[in-house]
C-alpha cells in the first residue's frame, strides 16, 4: 500500500481513501498496524483538529435518529460530520449487525457526511480499540465535528470520555428520578444531559425528566472543567428536530470556555498519556497470545489446577518467562 498516496487522498477529503485508512487501522495483522503508525505520523503533521463529541444512551433511546438529526442540522451550517458507530459485536461468534448505515439513511447520503461503523469486538467501554485512531484520520480528512456513539450505558462506557472533548447522555423520558441519577457513574461523566423524545404524548414526561436530572446535576460536586450552568440536562426532539439548534448552542459555549480556560488542551494531553498507557498495556498483553506463551499457561494452569500450585506463584513464573529479569507484584 502506497501511504504517500494514501495520506494525499485523505487530506483532500477523499471520503474512499478514509475508509481504507480506518480498515487499514483496524487490522490486526503487524505489518498492517506498521503502515498505520506510518500513515497516522504522516497526517499529525497537518495539525487539523475537529470538535470530539461522545454520545451514549441506553438502547432504544433515539441515538441513531438523533444522530442523523443533529448532524443533518450541523451540515445544513456549512460543517463537515464524521459519525463512528460502534456495534455491540457477539461474544460467540464475534460478528456484528454494522446497520447504522442503514438507520441513518438521510446522512450517508450527504456528500458532507461520513459514517463508519465498527465492532466493539468486546472491547471495554464500548468503543473500538482503533476508534481513537479513526478519529484522528477523521480530523485529518478535514471534518469538522466526530460523533463517537458508543453501544450502550454502563460504567465501563466511560472510557468513551477518554477520547472526547464533549460528551453527551442520552435518556428516554421517564428515565428516572434525580437519586438514580446521582447513583450512575456516567452522570459524572457527561456534559450535557439530552432527554429525547420530547414529543407528542411524551413531552410533558419529557420535560419532568429534564427537571429531575437538571436537580440531579445540581447535587453533583462542581468540576473544575465546567463553567457556570454546567453540567446541563435538556429536552429534544430527534423525530421533530425541536431542541437540536439549542443543544449545539450549549456545546459551542461550553467548547469556546473550555478553550479559552486552557481545559481544552490540557484535557487532549492527558487524553494521548492515557492512551498511550493503554497501548503498553494492550501490547503487553498480546504477548499472552503467542503459541509458546499459551502452551506455558496451559501447562501452569494444569498445575494449578491439579497440582495445587499456587496462582500468583504460577502468574510469575509465566511473566518471567516471557520477561526475563522483570520482577511481578
Amino acid at each position: 500500500m502506497e501511504i504517500d498516496s494514501l495520506s494525499d487522498r485523505i487530506l483532500n477529503g477523499d471520503r474512499r481513501a478514509l475508509a481504507r485508512a480506518i480498515t487499514l487501522v483496524e487490522s490486526g495483522r503487524a505489518d498492517h498496524r506498521a503502515q498505520a503508525s506510518e500513515l497516522l505520523a504522516r497526517l499529525a503533521g497537518a495539525g487539523r483538529q475537529a470538535l470530539r463529541i461522545g454520545l451514549s444512551g441506553t438502547p432504544g433511546v433515539g441515538k441513531s435518529t438523533f444522530i442523523e438529526s443533529f448532524g443533518m442540522m450541523l451540515i445544513s451550517q456549512g460543517l463537515r460530520v464524521a459519525v463512528l458507530a460502534v456495534d455491540p459485536s457477539s461474544t460467540r461468534s464475534g460478528g456484528s449487525i454494522l446497520g447504522d448505515k442503514t438507520r441513518m439513511e438521510r446522512l450517508s447520503r450527504e456528500p458532507a457526511a461520513f459514517i463508519r461503523p465498527s465492532p466493539s469486538q468486546s472491547h471495554l467501554g464500548g468503543v473500538a480499540r482503533r476508534t481513537r485512531e479513526a478519529i484522528a484520520l477523521c480530523e485529518a480528512a478535514g471534518f469538522d465535528v466526530v460523533l463517537i456513539e458508543t453501544v450502550g450505558v454502563g460504567q465501563s462506557e466511560t472510557v468513551v470520555s477518554e477520547m472526547s472533548d464533549l460528551f453527551l447522555l442520552l435518556l428516554a423520558p421517564a428515565g428516572g428520578d434525580e437519586l438514580q441519577g446521582v447513583k450512575r457513574g456516567i452522570m459524572e461523566m457527561a456534559d450535557i444531559i439530552l432527554v429525547n423524545k420530547a414529543d407528542g404524548d411524551l413531552k410533558a414526561t419529557a420535560t419532568r425528566t429534564c427537571a429531575d436530572y437538571a436537580g440531579a446535576l445540581r447535587l453533583l460536586r462542581k468540576r473544575p472543567q465546567d463553567p457556570e450552568g454546567f453540567p446541563k440536562a435538556m429536552t429534544v426532539s430527534a423525530v421533530e428536530e425541536h431542541g437540536l439548534e439549542q443543544s449545539w448552542d450549549e456545546m459551542r459555549s461550553l467548547t469556546n470556555w473550555r478553550k479559552e480556560s486552557g481545559y481544552w488542551s490540557t484535557n487532549r494531553a492527558e487524553q494521548a498519556q492515557f492512551w498511550f498507557e493503554q497501548e503498553v498495556r494492550n501490547a503487553l498483553l498480546s504477548r499472552l497470545a503467542t503459541p509458546q506463551a499459551r502452551a506455558e499457561m496451559e501447562r501452569l494452569g494444569n498445575a494449578v489446577r491439579e497440582e495445587g500450585l499456587s496462582p500468583s506463584v504460577a502468574a510469575e513464573t509465566l511473566l518471567s518467562n516471557l520477561m526475563p529479569g522483570q520482577g511481578y507484584s
